[in-house]
């Protein structure tokens, strides 16, 4: 996957400064409005009016919930006497998704300046972000701009002779998908065995080292400097109504161009696939997506003109995620999908909660014989009841992520395990 030229159809935001000679530096970033935006937080706004700001412009969590971001800010008691931290969740393990790790290696001080924004608005004065072990490469990137923006004050102590002190860190994880999940990366942070942890207390309250925390993605602190520079007003009218801006759409698949596009919310998925993306591949007719990354109940190609934003595809059962669109033809078998979206989280339980432990080893091995050929007229539902049984059932969504996409391809793709019954060979590989 790559970011490509930029597409007419693109509104650029968050990547505004993709292309730009040594874009990861800090002299690049100044020169294309690099740290304005906390100077602008530090000296003309309250800690109120910024997060106010991220209220307005409608922007919601990019990791994958969809949780309004300025609300998120706004639990975090910041008359509280205790520490405050700020968490950058870059812990990108989502299959079909690879958007934050384009933000962190082309401008990564736009990810630095979000951050700081948060700091301002909670009162926080220390933050650290957490890299998937797998983006291990990424680490040297973030700390040389890191060394970059103490060196220019924008890190350290009196930033911008405003009071303000914030010291930020990186910390790599050890290639956890599980870590992904907001609770086990603070357990994970803390030097701990990376398993959610029970909630209530939301880490707003209750966070980082037991303290007040404000936690988001990448992607979602991206986008906090050009809103505060330029209005939540003018971030909110990018999208549709409750959500704001652009999105980095993880464009992969059965298509001619695949990579990374930045649109504007309620972008439709068929003008994605076939304007945007270059139409299906080989010319073949267009079978299924999945909207958001592999934990999203699959659509299908009767469905691809609905709007990609979080409540549209709400509405119809599935959900935006964390973006990575994964576009499939004709020729591709859904019980094969099912088995290997069910491997990779069986691999990725971290073992805590039974249900989501024992069905997705369950489930693979009962989708790995169907696939075979071994299956049985019965397995079909029984796929469908163990999936079903650990919905809700975990701590975290993990169990749920793992059991929606087999849920809906169960469903909307029953023929498909009818025809792998009785021995028969997978139509899709003779």
């Amino acid at each position: 996957m790559i970011y490509n030229e930029p597409h007419p159809l693109e509104v650029r935001v968050l990547t505004r400064r993709f292309g730009l000679p040594h874009s990861a530096s800090i002299d690049t970033y100044l020169a294309h409005d690099g740290y304005k935006a906390i100077r602008k937080a530090l000296t003309e706004m309250t800690p109120e009016q910024v997060i106010e700001e991220v209220k307005a412009s409608a922007l919601r969590g990019r990791g994958g919930a969809g949780f309004p971001a300025g609300m998120k800010w706004g639990f975090v008691p910041r008359q509280s006497p205790k520490p405050k931290y700020v968490v950058v969740n870059a812990d990108e393990s989502e299959p079909g998704t690879c958007k934050d790790r384009l933000l962190m290696e082309n401008d990564p001080h736009q990810l630095l300046e979000g951050a700081l924004i948060a700091a301002r608005a909670v009162d926080a004065r220390s933050g650290y972000i957490y890299v998937r072990g797998e983006y291990r490469y990424l680490i040297e990137i973030l700390d040389r701009a890191i060394a970059e923006a103490y060196q220019h004050g924008y890190l350290g102590k009196n930033i911008l002779g405003t009071g303000l002190d914030f010291d930020l860190y990186t910390h790599t994880g050890a290639g956890a998908y599980e870590c992904g999940e907001e609770s086990a990366l603070l357990e994970s942070l803390e030097g701990k065995r990376g398993i959610p942890r029970i909630r209530p207390p939301f880490p707003a309250v209750v966070g980082a080292f037991q303290f007040p925390t404000v936690l988001n993605n990448v992607e979602t602190f991206c986008a906090v400097p050009w809103i505060i520079l330029n209005g939540g007003a003018a971030f909110a009218e990018l999208g549709t109504k409750k959500n704001g801006g652009t999105r980095l759409f993880c464009l992969s698949g059965h298509v001619n161009r695949p990579g990374v596009y930045e649109l504007p919310m309620g972008f439709p998925l068929r003008r994605m696939i076939e304007e945007v993306g270059g139409g299906m591949r080989d010319g073949k007719k267009l079978k299924a997506v999945i909207p958001g990354g592999s934990s999203c109940p699959v659509l299908g190609a009767d469905q691809a003109d609905i709007p990609m934003d979080f409540d549209s595809l709400q509405q119809v059962g599935s959900m935006l995620g964390s973006g990575g669109v994964v576009v499939m033809d004709e020729d591709t078998c859904m019980v094969k999908v099912a088995l290997r979206i069910m491997r990779f989280y069986a691999h990725e339980s971290c073992g805590w909660c039974i249900p989501c432990r024992e069905g997705t080893m369950w489930l693979q091995k009962m989708l790995a014989r169907f696939h075979a050929g071994g299956g049985i007229q019965s397995d079909i539902d029984l796929i469908g009841e163990v999936a079903q049984n650990m919905l809700g059932k975990t701590f975290c969504p993990f169990g749920d992520a793992a059991a929606m996409p087999t849920i809906s391809l169960v469903k909307r793709f029953r023929q498909e395990f009818e025809d792998h019954l009785d021995g028969k060979p997978c139509p899709y590989e003779r």
